[in-house]
């Protein structure tokens, strides 16, 4: 009899030619369980989606009871359905009143996806502008406003129409014109390495949208849901985006993403043509019910107070010769070394020794820190211990 992982390499469609075979049968809190139940702490939070831990209580129970009612019903937008319609009120509480529209889709590549269509939909323009070294996802329409070549020139031809502007150059806000439908910007870029925006840049950014009538979409589908140290990352920089887009930790374990705006701007897809984005399992009902119990347990936790001395105390405990530069903002952290071989030797042994840390898709110098936000003091402590002993052992 085959063994998993024969089957896995034999049926599973491979992403790298060496995956790294780690295999677990169970998860709580922050912990991967192996098979011999070995556990490793889990540093990347499955790529920033586990953001209040693995096997929360409250969203096993509400994933439970859904499944009693039902699972699909209708394409998304035509049936009244409770969980989407709860958590599109919660989170249109939570976010300022221009942003109380919410269009549920299964991913955060699909939402990008809506987020282009619909701003090029309600502008009548085709021009779209993206950032160097961005990541947005792996779809067609993503991968064409990505901004790292190399991982885009074996897909051509993509999207035309597109620019990309370059981080914090001010200068490079000129690009943005009549002819623009929509800037799509991750608030926080992620694969890029924990890169922070200037906050007079964000703010001159808005404004300069908003004299050309262009609409600004900020990607919040790793930095939002807390991770940052608030519900949403553009909180801390005083400006409002016309369209967000959230992923990844959106649906509490399950896959969901979202685009959001206004009534007036997504009021656009509903004419000329009808229909003019739809999906067939987006908002699932599974998903919306585990997603609006996750969304509870963070607000009405204190876990995002928490999160900037959390921080503060990871970075602290990193002080090796051979870090070049911590960069960070709440929960999500870039440790950078000197190359991608170094690098990879240190994220290598951490997983040896328990912990799963990674590296960046456009920064493969840079190790990955994106716990959950349950993480306590003591397991930040442990952590750190483990990369500074890696590091050392890297380098003997």
């Amino acid at each position: 009899m085959s063994t998993l992982r024969e089957i896995f390499l034999s049926h599973n469609a491979q992403t790298s030619p060496s995956p790294l075979l780690l295999e677990f049968i169970r998860a709580e809190g922050i912990y991967l369980f192996n098979p011999e139940e070995r556990a490793y702490m889990d540093f990347i939070s499955g790529i920033g989606v586990s953001n209040i831990g693995h096997g929360n209580p409250k969203v096993i129970q509400a994933i439970h009871e859904q499944s009693k009612s039902y699972l699909h019903q209708m394409v998304y937008g035509e049936y009244i359905q409770k969980p989407q319609s709860l958590y599109a009120q919660s989170l249109a509480n939570s976010l300022p009143k221009e942003l109380s529209s919410i269009y549920f889709v299964n991913s955060g590549s699909e939402a990008i996806e809506g987020a282009m269509k619909l701003s090029k939909r309600f502008t009548g323009r085709m021009e779209l502008l993206g950032f160097e070294k961005s990541y947005h996802g792996s779809t067609q329409g993503a991968l064409s406003i990505m901004g790292e070549e190399s991982f885009k020139n074996a897909f051509r031809p993509l999207l035309p129409s597109i620019k990309f502007l370059r981080w914090n150059y001010w200068e490079d806000l000129e690009l943005i014109t009549e002819k623009t439908a929509g800037v799509l910007m991750e608030t926080i870029q992620g694969e890029a390495g924990i890169r922070i925006p200037n906050s007079d840049f964000l703010k001159a950014l808005r404004k300069r949208c908003t004299e050309f009538g262009a609409l600004l979409i900020l990607d919040e589908i790793q930095c939002g849901m807390g991770r940052t140290g608030k519900l949403f990352a553009f909180q801390d920089y005083s400006i409002i985006p016309d369209i967000l887009v959230l992923g990844k930790a959106l649906g509490g374990g399950l896959p969901l993403g979202a685009f959001i705006s206004s009534d007036l701007i997504m009021g656009s897809l509903k004419e000329n043509p009808i229909l003019g984005h739809i999906t067939t399992f987006g908002g699932h009902p599974l998903s919306c019910a585990a997603g609006l119990a996750a969304f509870e347990f963070l607000t009405q936790s204190s876990l995002m107070e928490e999160i900037e001395e959390k921080s503060q105390l990871f970075h602290a405990l990193i002080f090796h010769p051979k870090v070049l530069e911590i960069r960070r903002k709440g929960f999500m952290i870039a440790i950078e070394f000197e190359d991608f071989e170094h690098n990879k030797k240190i994220i290598d042994r951490c997983i040896d020794q328990g912990l799963i840390v990674d590296w960046f898709l456009h920064n493969s110098k840079s190790m990955r820190i994106a716990p959950p936000l349950i993480t306590q003091d003591f397991e930040i402590i442990q952590a750190a211990e483990i990369i500074q002993n890696s590091i050392e052992w890297a380098y003997s």
